[in-house]
């Protein structure tokens, strides 16, 4: 398991984790040396610890990843109280042929693959892959005991 520190345990990150439906936003250098942020779907796997995401093989954080492997992250509330994780890892790539990591993502944040993004996103002809976050380290927060849950959130 990697390191943790912050307000949570490894059981309470699981627990938040399970429940979010919202995007890890994956931070990496581009080959020229800039920096690159996305969002993405993932879900969490507590016996490795790794995030695992799904996206286009050829989309651009792929090539990206392939230069340099090593990313920051976090997944963290929009709205009040604030709370999340957020670290450090290494990122790999494996194809994902039958699209089974992208389906679970679709049942997680969709509800099934019933729409027309998820029918676009299951096209035979559209390759896909994984990208699997060995986390190095996190930190997480927690500002439900200071941040009432229906202070305004900022614009």
């Amino acid at each position: 398991m990697f390191p943790l520190s912050g307000a949570w345990s490894h059981e309470d990150v699981t627990a938040f984790l399970d429940d979010a439906r919202i995007p890890v936003r994956l931070a990496c250098r581009t080959p020229k040396g800039g920096l690159w942020m996305l969002s993405l779907w993932f879900e969490y796997d507590p016996d490795t610890g790794q995030l695992a995401c799904a996206t286009a093989a050829s989309a651009d954080i792929v090539r990206y990843l392939r230069e340099d492997d090593t990313v920051a992250f976090e997944i963290s509330t929009n709205r009040p109280p604030y709370r999340g994780i957020r670290g450090q890892g290494i990122a790999t790539i494996t194809p994902d042929d039958e699209k089974a990591l992208l389906r679970r993502l679709l049942d997680r944040y969709l509800g099934g693959t019933d729409s027309g993004l998820a029918q676009s996103l299951l096209d035979p002809d559209r390759e896909e892959v994984r990208i699997e976050l060995d986390v190095t380290k996190a930190y997480t927060w927690d500002y439900s005991d200071r941040m009432p849950s229906d202070a305004p959130a900022e614009q």
